[in-house]
């Protein structure tokens, strides 16, 4: 099972290579095998190391806001799971 975590792309060179943000992670990304055009300020799903298609901005924000709420929750079992060990 793959997940892929809405990026938004911050720039993009002459080499059509864009800086993206995934998340507060920024890495390169090719642009080459997304079929429609993209700039700064939009959203892709990337899969290894590639755009793989654009998403619209509602939809991004949604998906971030669900991961943001995953990844809480994960830290928060995490935090209460170290606490038990400590505790004995």
């Amino acid at each position: 099972m793959c997940l892929s975590i809405p990026s938004k792309i911050e720039s993009i060179d002459k080499d059509n290579i864009a800086i993206v943000d995934t998340m507060g992670v920024k890495r390169k990304v090719s642009l080459d095998l997304i079929d429609e055009p993209v700039e700064v300020g939009d959203f892709v799903l990337i899969h290894v190391g590639f755009a793989m298609n654009k998403i619209d901005k509602e939809s991004a924000l949604d998906s971030l806001e669900i991961y943001k709420e995953i990844v809480e929750k994960m830290e928060e079992e995490d935090r209460k799971l170290q606490e038990r060990e400590k505790d004995g």
